[in-house]
C-alpha cells in the first residue's frame, strides 16, 4: 500500500510548518496528483445566506463547545509533554489514513494525519498508552519513517475517522492491514520454486514480509503457513496437499519485528508475547476474497505462527470434481435427492468433509429450495444460501443456532459438526420432520459412526428412520498430469492390492479384473515443484441403510465389525478399495492410497 505523500517538503521542520497552516496541503502543487487529499469536513456545506438566527445562534454554541474540548485536549498534551494538532478540517488523503487499519483505529482512537518524506505523524487520543507506543513504532518500520505522535480530542478524532467510509472498498480489509494484488505480483512465482523463495526472504524487508508468504503460498496452492521459531533460526513450512514441506528460513534477529508486522496485519496486541492469540484479515485478488486465519502461539525460542488460507469462492465445489465413482457415485446422487433424512460426512480434521457438504449443497442449491447452514467458522460463500456464523462467545451453539433455524422454514439444513447429544438430538429430529440433514462426524470410517452416535446417547429408534447415507473418506494427492509416467507395483503393493480386490464380490459392477491392473507415478518437473503431485482428490465408501441395517440398529447391539460387514454385502467399497480404483486410473499412486488408508 502506498501512504500519501508530498513531493518537495520531506524534512520535519517544513511539517511543523505544514501543521501551523495546513491550508497549504490544499494546492495541487505540493501534492501528487494521485493522491488528492479530501479533508474530514468537506461534506459540510456552507450555511445558506437565509439562515435563520437560530440556526446561526446553535453553530455558535457547537463551535464554542468544540473550542472548549481542543483547549482541554491542548492542555493535557502540555501536561503530558506531546504535541497537539485540531484535525478539524485537515487534510488527509485515503492512503495516508489507511496506514492504520480501520478496526485498530477505532478501537485505540488513533490515525494517520500525515506521511511526507520520511515523517510520519500519528494523532491518538491517548498518545501515552503503551499500545499507542508500540503501533508508533511498527509503523515507522514498516513505512520506513520517523514516526511521531499527536494528542487529539474525541471530537477531533471522531471528524477525521469519518474519512474511512470514503476510503475505495477495494482498499478496505475484515481486518489488519490491506493486502493488494500489486504487492503480491512484486513475488510472480516465487511459489513455486522454494529455493528463490528462500533467497528472496532474506533481502525482503520486514514491511513486505506478510506479502511475500501470503504470495508464495497461494502460488504453491499452500492451504497453511506455519512459521516455527528455532533455537538456530525460524523455519518456514507450507502445507501442500496435506503435506508440510519446507519452504525456507529466516533470520532469529529478524524475528521480533517479523512477528510484530503479522500481529498488525492481523489485528492483534503487539506486546502480548506470552499468551496465544487468534486475529484474521483478508486479501482482495482480482477474482476472489481470501480470509487469512492468524494463530499465535508462545513456544521455547519465540512466538509461532499459523496461517490458515481460506479461498471464500465456491470454485471447485461441482459434486462431479469429487471423486467419487461408480455405485458410490450413484447411490449418493439417489440418496441427496430425498426430501427428508440424515447425510453424514465422517473421517478426521482435514479429510474434505466440508467440500463433499457444500458440493452437495450446490448440486441442491434452486429458486424452489430454502436452504440453511450452521459454520464454525463460514469457509466458502454460497450465492441463494443463507450461512449463519456459530460465536460461543455470545451462547450461540450448534444446538441453539438449529432450534432457531428450524423456525426459518427451511428445506435443508448444514450443520457444520455433531459434537454432542444436544445438537445430534436435535439433527436426527428435523431429519425426522420433513428436512434432509446434513452434518459431520469425527469417525475414522463411515461404519464407525453409528456406534459414535449411540455412544453420544442417540436412540436406536430414532437412528434407523433417519440415517439415508454415511459417508467415510479421505483426501489423497493426485498425479502431476505433466509428468506422469508408467509404474510397476513391488510384491509387496501387488500382494496388497489383490487381496483388496479379492474382498470385493464378483457381482459388483465396479470390480477390476485382476489382468488389467496398470499403475502410474509421478517423476517430478516444474509444473509440480519436483513434488510429483499436483491437487488432492477423495476416496470414499458411501455406506447407504438397507433393512437388515435398520434392523440391527434397532437392536441398541451394535458393532463397527457387524456394520461394516453388512454393507460390504450391500456392495460397498471401503476407502482403500476405492483407491486402489483410482490408482488403476492413473488418478493417484498406490503408496498415496496405503498411506492414508491403512
Amino acid at each position: 500500500m502506498k501512504a500519501f505523500k508530498l513531493t518537495n517538503m520531506t524534512t520535519a521542520k517544513s511539517i511543523e510548518e505544514l501543521l501551523k497552516d495546513p491550508s497549504k496541503l490544499k494546492s495541487g502543487s505540493t501534492t501528487t496528483p494521485t493522491a488528492q487529499a479530501t479533508t474530514a469536513t468537506d461534506d459540510k456545506q456552507a450555511n445558506s445566506d437565509d439562515e435563520s438566527v437560530t440556526g446561526k445562534l446553535e453553530q455558535k454554541i457547537k463551535a464554542i463547545g468544540v473550542g472548549e474540548k481542543e483547549s482541554k485536549a491542548k492542555n493535557e498534551a502540555e501536561k503530558h509533554g506531546f504535541p497537539y494538532i485540531d484535525l478539524i478540517g485537515f487534510p488527509i488523503s485515503p492512503e495516508t489514513i489507511t496506514i492504520v487499519p480501520e478496526e485498530k483505529s477505532k478501537t485505540l482512537k488513533v490515525l494517520c494525519f500525515l506521511f511526507i518524506g520520511r515523517e510520519l505523524r500519528i494523532g491518538a487520543v491517548s498518545p501515552e498508552s503503551e499500545e499507542i507506543k508500540e503501533l508508533a513504532y511498527q509503523l515507522g518500520e514498516q513505512n520506513n519513517a520517523k514516526a511521531e505522535v499527536y494528542k487529539i480530542s474525541e471530537n477531533s478524532f471522531d471528524e477525521a475517522f469519518k474519512l474511512y467510509q470514503k476510503v475505495p472498498k477495494r482498499m478496505k480489509v475484515v481486518q489488519g492491514v490491506a493486502i493488494t494484488k500489486e504487492e503480491l505480483s512484486k513475488f510472480a512465482d516465487i511459489g513455486k520454486d522454494f529455493k528463490k523463495l528462500n533467497e528472496t526472504v532474506k533481502k525482503t524487508n520486514i514491511s513486505e514480509m506478510v506479502g511475500l508468504m501470503i504470495a508464495a503460498a497461494l502460488q504453491a496452492d499452500s492451504s497453511d503457513i506455519h512459521i516455527e521459531a528455532e533455537e538456530a533460526g525460524v523455519k518456514v513450512r507450507l502445507r501442500v496437499d496435506g503435506l508440510l514441506h519446507d519452504a525456507a528460513e529466516i533470520d532469529i534477529k529478524r524475528w521480533p519485528k517479523i512477528v510484530a508486522r503479522f500481529k498488525l496485519v492481523a489485528g492483534l496486541k503487539i506486546n502480548v508475547t506470552d499468551k496465544p492469540q487468534d486475529g484474521r484479515f483478508t486479501i482482495s485478488t482480482d477474482d476472489d476474497e481470501i480470509d487469512v486465519r492468524v494463530s499465535m502461539l508462545p513456544t521455547a525460542y519465540g512466538e509461532s505462527i499459523v496461517m490458515r488460507i481460506l479461498k471464500s469462492s465456491a470454485a471447485g465445489l461441482e459434486f462431479d470434481k469429487l471423486g467419487l465413482i461408480g455405485v458410490a457415485a450413484q447411490r449418493l446422487k439417489e440418496e441427496i435427492k430425498r426430501p427428508n433424512g440424515m447425510i453424514i460426512t465422517t473421517g478426521p480434521t482435514g479429510s474434505g468433509k466440508t467440500t463433499t457438504l457444500y458440493s452437495v449443497l450446490t448440486t441442491l442449491n434452486d429458486s424452489e429450495t430454502k436452504i440453511i447452514t450452521l459454520e464454525d467458522p463460514i469457509e466458502y460463500h454460497l450465492e441463494g444460501i443463507n450461512q449463519s456464523q456459530i460465536d460461543r462467545s455470545k451462547n450461540y451453539s450448534f444446538a441453539d443456532g438449529l432450534r432457531s433455524i428450524l423456525r426459518q422454514d427451511p428445506d435443508i439444513v448444514m450443520v457444520g459438526e455433531l459434537r454432542d447429544f444436544e445438537t445430534a438430538d436435535v439433527a436426527i429430529n428435523a431429519a425426522l420432520t420433513g428436512h434432509l440433514v446434513l452434518s459431520t462426524l469425527h469417525t475414522n470410517s463411515a461404519a464407525g459412526a453409528i456406534p459414535r452416535f449411540v455412544a453420544m446417547g442417540v436412540k436406536g429408534f430414532l437412528m434407523a428412520p433417519s440415517l439415508n447415507a454415511i459417508i467415510g473418506q479421505r483426501l489423497v494427492r493426485k498425479i502431476c498430469d505433466n509428468c506422469k509416467t508408467d509404474y510397476t507395483p513391488t510384491e509387496d503393493e501387488m500382494k496388497k492390492v489383490k487381496e483388496l480386490i479379492d474382498k470385493i464380490p464378483d457381482d459388483h459392477p465396479d470390480k477390476p479384473k485382476e489382468d488389467k491392473l496398470t499403475f502410474s507415478i509421478g517423476k517430478g518437473c516444474n509444473v509440480c515443484n519436483n513434488m510429483k503431485y499436483k491437487g488432492r482428490i477423495g476416496i470414499y465408501e458411501i455406506l447407504t441403510m438397507n433393512n437388515e441395517l435398520k434392523e440391527l440398529v434397532l437392536s441398541d447391539k451394535v458393532s463397527e465389525y457387524q456394520i461394516l460387514e453388512i454393507a460390504l454385502k450391500n456392495h460397498m467399497l471401503t476407502m482403500a478399495q476405492d483407491g486402489i480404483l483410482k490408482a488403476m486410473k492413473g488418478i493417484t499412486t498406490l503408496e498415496e492410497v496405503f498411506r492414508v488408508s491403512e
